[in-house]
């Protein structure tokens, strides 16, 4: 550990990453629990240790220069590890009891999450947990949630994120659709078929189709659904269009024949989904025995992997 390091101590190199996050003396004495005085002084302290400016200060902003940039990847990870170290020796005498709050989209609480809960019962008794299946962005400090899954990658630095996987989509219909409209051979052949969207409950407006070698875009759609992705796929159960969706939520209508998978060699990027929780100094033992369950429960599965393709596409 260098000597800067060291006259630098912990405490002003959390202050350091705290404000990094937050842009603010005042929010990361708020997530400290210190005033934004003392937080503005273990920054300076660390400063003059680092013999570099880290910050840009005016009276009116705060903002970090190249050097802070940089320093705050080495740091964060440097306060996790040690963060893991003390959790490490402190669960061996701490039980995981006790309420747990997640929210977590439909598509990914129904079929990963909520099967997983059985084995995670069993392994932590003592440890209740209210799920919320929602596919709104909930406010985790406001609405007291302690854990969240969501779609895409996190962009927010006062949360910690923990990706759970990359999941790949694709173009489904069933039988009796394909029979009666013809099977797309190309994403331009959408114009002339019956599409269902679903809309994104923070916008309204459709979540837009993704193809390999081609901008994404949104099809024209005869029928939409919001709220709850899994109405798509029940629609396109029914023969009234196609739907791009998540694979994972249509493996047991492939395998049964109830839906089948076109314009296969056009399958766009996968999307991710990704854990989080806000920054604490520690959680509660069931929080992170929820948490560490559902990471170490993500990796063992993997994404799921494209279906095989069909006969049709």
């Amino acid at each position: 550990m260098t000597a800067a390091i060291l006259a630098g101590s912990l405490p002003n190199l959390e202050a350091f990453c705290r404000t990094f996050e937050t842009g603010s003396f005042t929010k990361a004495a708020r997530l400290m629990g210190v005033t934004p005085q003392a937080t503005s002084r273990s920054v300076a302290r660390l400063e003059q240790a680092l013999g570099a400016t880290l910050f840009l200060r005016t009276t009116r902003s705060l903002a970090p220069t190249v050097s802070a940039r940089q320093y705050y990847e080495r740091c964060s990870r440097a306060l996790s590890l040690l963060s893991d170290g003390e959790r490490a020796l402190s669960d061996g005498d701490e039980t995981a009891e006790g309420l747990v709050r997640i929210s977590a989209p439909t598509s990914y609480g129904h079929y990963r999450l909520l099967p997983a809960l059985a084995t995670f019962a069993e392994r932590y008794p003592k440890v209740r947990v209210d799920v919320n299946l929602s596919n709104r962005n909930v406010d985790l400090i406001k609405e007291g949630f302690d854990l969240a899954i969501r779609r895409g990658l996190l962009r927010d630095k006062t949360l910690v994120a923990r990706k759970l996987g990359d999941f790949s989509v694709g173009v489904y219909g069933s039988s009796a659709y394909l029979a009666r409209h013809g099977t797309p051979s190309a994403p331009t052949d959408l114009a002339r078929h019956r599409c269902i969207t679903f809309s994104m409950p923070s916008s309204g407006r459709a979540l837009p189709w993704a193809f390999a070698g081609s901008p994404s875009f949104t099809p024209d759609a005869r029928y939409r659904c919001s709220e709850d992705v899994l109405g798509v796929v029940t629609l396109a159960r029914a023969g009234v269009g196609l739907i791009q969706v998540l694979d994972f939520l249509v493996e047991e209508d492939v395998a049964r024949g109830n839906l089948v998978e076109v314009l296969r060699p056009y399958r766009g990027p996968s999307r991710p989904f990704t854990l989080i929780y806000p920054k604490v100094v520690k959680a509660p033992a069931a929080v992170r025995a929820l948490s560490d369950f559902i990471v170490a429960r993500a990796r063992r599965e993997g994404a799921a992997p494209p279906l095989r393709a069909s006969p049709r596409g």
